[in-house]
């Protein structure tokens, strides 16, 4: 059985990174979400909401689960058997960034790095510009999965609050 790891924050999950979910659940056996817990960033969604979120948002992708994790990415593929990293690529800025840490990745823990070219229509899509202009009072309804879309309004009439 061949697996891989999506990992990030999705604080929210996108439609962007369920594109990249869903390739990856394509090409692999097994493919793990994994919600990486970065102790110098406060979410605006709590890990567990993110977790929750994701799982609804991929419930029809029966070889795909979400776990948490911290610490070193290599760390967490191989305490999974894996060897395998996807990460979907938006820019050539997101390639000379995540190029780097694949190298790395593969020089400390002998981990590949796939790289899935972001669909044209979330090129844009990031969570922290959904974020940013939901804030604002604009339209990300097309940027997120529904369900998503509602708790982040939900979220921010409670912080205006």
């Amino acid at each position: 059985m061949t697996g891989a790891v999506c990992p990030g924050s999705f604080d929210p999950v996108t439609l962007g990174h369920l594109d990249v979910f869903e390739r990856a659940a394509a090409q692999f056996d097994e493919v793990i979400v994994a919600v990486l817990i970065n102790p110098n960033k406060a979410g605006m969604f709590t890990v567990d909401e993110r977790i929750e979120m994701i799982r609804e948002s991929t419930a029809d992708l029966p070889n795909l689960r979400v776990e948490s994790g911290q610490g070193l990415l290599v760390d967490f593929v191989r305490e999974r058997g894996l060897n395998a990293i996807v990460k979907g690529l938006r820019t050539g800025t997101d390639f000379e960034y995540e190029l780097q840490m694949a190298q790395m990745n593969k020089h400390i823990a002998g981990v590949d790095t796939f790289f899935v070219a972001t669909a044209p229509a979330y090129s844009f899509v990031s969570s922290s510009l959904a974020k940013e202009v939901a804030t604002y009072g604009g339209d990300v309804s097309a940027l997120l999965p529904a369900s998503v879309h509602q708790r982040l309004l939900g979220k921010l009439r409670g912080q205006a609050q």
